[in-house]
């Protein structure tokens, strides 16, 4: 019977965030490339949360932005309130987070993909990966089973396409796999359980089957959602109005900052109280997350109302943030109360909270279960260690959210693309990135629920901050070839005007005379003995570089993104270089390479623990070696001696 059967170079599987930036990375590198999905519909779609950044997430969307990715400059284009988290701690956790316009965030994503050349869109199911094995080659792991390690190495495959589950083929080089939560996915609440997507969205129910012939070792994770409300039976007085900053930071590095100051729409805070809590403890038993109903692992830093209730039983309250979808409906997103209790629970408990007594549900809560990978079958690349040319990104990737989502699709779409441009694996380590703490986490440690970002994460943080991300990164993006010579150039630039800007300030002197000291006085700011540079000025708490332009006739004109660096890398100068000290020990680490498909038992003094670890994960050197759960600090002096013996034969 005849089949459709095209050719590619590179197969997108999924096209949420993930697969939304692995389709445009790959293209935009001039691959023919398909992305596949069950919904055009649901293209870019946010079934969760409407919005993007965050603590840690909005690190993690402009260095995506700085990279050369999407979401940075979409969320510019559509978002309806905007604000700049953590402003009353220091910089490195000052972090961007925007109220999205849900539907117009999908309609503007769709429209970049549709108008990018080299990429074709298609509605349909992947049902299977077709794979050829790889003669006389073999795979970089052992394979567990029944907790009992398999003898031999897993013969090594090779990824030649992709089946639908109507029969047709698509003949490829690549796959990128970012299924997110669709894989077998099933809503729950109650004793409700609808095998569907995200929004009653198809589930995509055959891949799993294939992916598990393969080798592929499978997860079930669960994540949730809150009720959506309708906005003309909240009352909006009887909670506290939030409003978004009153000078907008975009979140690319290219939007001009002008063009996106308007007029933003209000979220609400209101809290729930002992009634809520009292109606959730009296329906635990009816709730599937409590009664066994359900079968995957939850976020543990994103708990269903039902799990804070328990967990912090001393606790009062708990937040709510009501917020808008958007500018063209009146649903509201309950932010805080997901759930999974039955329907009539969740209009009891919803409706003791202040300003929704009268609530009216336009949609249940929900949890989702869903399938997703062990992470440690990844290389650092995001490529499958035993299956050649399978990349994957994304909420498969065991990670929850968008912004982690969407970054991981990214760094997937590069390497496949720079795998057939037969160039190496673009892999950004710990000091470079928040995109590097977070794929490094996946594929090293043990990660047995859903993997939130968080800045506690990151080591180096005070260098990974959000504000300098072009700093860090646009050379790697213009180095890929996503990054414009043009936009590189003005990094280039940038650079040498903030250091010319700190070196005029570390040399420019000011007297203890009396317009000096009138200044700080009126800014509550210890009065000068003798003279003093106007970089010690600024590094003083209580003021900065801005406030001491009338100190400085002789200040240049300079963007406000230089100001911001100047400021910044003058008042934390020496808890920076303290850091960077701490890099370069990092990197001494990480440059001790280790051999590649090595059997560890042959190495003497390693303990069994370390042996069962370090052949499965296969670290690529020994800073890697040292975060496996499981491999001590002696264990990496055993390997440190092992490499320095092995040198000198």
């Amino acid at each position: 019977m005849p089949v459709v059967e095209e050719t590619y170079d590179i197969v997108v599987v999924g096209a949420g965030h993930a697969g939304c930036e692995a389709a445009l990375a790959a293209a935009r590198l001039g691959f023919e490339t398909i992305m596949f999905t069950v919904s055009v519909d649901s293209i870019a779609l946010m079934p969760c949360n409407p919005n993007v950044g965050g603590s840690s997430k909005g690190h993690l969307v402009r260095e995506l932005d700085a990279l050369g990715g999407e979401m940075g400059k979409n969320i510019d284009k559509t978002f309806i309130q905007s604000k700049m988290l953590n402003e009353s701690k220091g910089p490195a956790v000052h972090s961007l987070r925007a109220q999205a316009d849900k539907q117009e965030y999908t309609r503007s994503m769709r429209r970049v993909l549709e108008n990018t050349d080299h990429l074709t869109i298609r509605q349909a199911e992947i049902a299977e990966i077709l794979t050829e094995e790889i003669p006389g080659e073999y795979g970089t792991f052992k394979r567990e089973h029944e907790g009992q390690q398999e003898s031999g190495y897993p013969v090594k495959k090779r990824i030649v396409g992709v089946k639908t589950y109507s029969g047709a083929v698509y003949r490829c080089r690549e796959v990128v796999l970012a299924t997110g939560v669709y894989l077998r996915a099933r809503c729950i609440y109650g004793d409700v359980s609808n095998p569907t997507g995200p929004n009653g969205l198809q589930a995509a129910n055959h891949l799993t089957d294939s992916l598990k012939a393969n080798g592929i070792e499978m997860y079930r994770f669960k994540t949730g959602t809150p009720a959506r409300a309708d906005k003309r039976s909240i009352d909006f007085s009887k909670m506290e109005e939030q409003f978004g900053d009153k000078r907008v930071v975009p979140f690319s590095f290219s939007t001009d900052p002008e063009s996106i100051q308007k007029e933003q729409i209000s979220c609400w805070l209101t809290y729930t109280n002992e009634k809520t809590h009292e109606i959730i403890r009296n329906n635990l038993e009816r709730s599937p997350l409590f009664s066994g109903a359900i079968e995957g692992t939850g976020p543990r830093y994103c708990p269903s109302i039902e799990d804070k209730v328990v967990k912090f039983p001393d606790k009062e309250r708990h937040q709510v943030f009501v917020e808008p979808e958007g500018l063209y409906t009146n649903e509201m997103y309950l932010g805080g109360m997901s759930s999974s209790l039955p329907e009539d629970v969740q209009y009891a408990m919803y409706r003791t909270v202040p300003g929704l007594e009268n609530v009216k549900i336009v949609r249940n809560a929900y949890a989702i279960e869903y399938d997703c990978i062990n992470p440690r079958q990844l290389k650092a690349s995001l490529e499958f260690k035993n299956i050649d040319g399978l990349f994957s990104g994304g909420q498969f990737n065991g990670s929850s959210g968008y912004e982690e989502a969407a970054v991981q699709g990214f760094m997937a779409g590069v390497n496949a693309a720079r795998k057939l441009q037969e160039k190496s694996a673009v892999v950004l380590d710990r000091s470079q990135a928040y995109i590097g703490v977070l794929i490094d986490d996946l594929v090293t440690k043990e990660n047995h629920e859903p993997y939130r970002m968080m800045t506690s994460r990151a080591e180096y943080r005070l260098l990974l901050r959000q504000d300098n991300a072009d700093l860090r990164l646009r050379k790697i993006g213009h180095e890929i070839g996503l990054v414009s010579e043009e936009q590189y150039q003005y990094v280039l630039w940038k650079e040498e005007a903030i250091q010319k800007e700190m070196d005029r300030l570390e040399k420019r002197t000011v007297g203890a005379g009396e317009q000096v000291q009138d200044f700080l006085a009126r800014h509550n700011s210890t009065l000068l003995k003798s003279g003093t540079t106007l970089a010690e000025l600024i590094r003083r708490p209580e003021l900065g570089y801005e406030a001491l332009k009338e100190l400085d006739p002789e200040r240049p004109s300079l963007p406000w993104d230089v100001c911001e660096q100047v400021d910044i890398n003058l008042k934390y100068a020496g808890y920076i270089r303290r850091q960077m000290q701490q890099v370069t020990q990092f990197k001494k680490l990480e440059s001790r390479k280790l051999p590649v498909d090595f059997d560890y038992s042959t190495v003497k003094s390693l303990r069994n623990e370390a042996v069962q670890k370090l052949n499965l994960y296969q670290p690529l050197n020994i800073g890697q070696a040292s975060r496996i759960s499981g491999v001590s600090p002696a264990d990496i002096s055993v390997l440190m001696v092992y490499l320095e013996q092995a040198g000198r034969r």
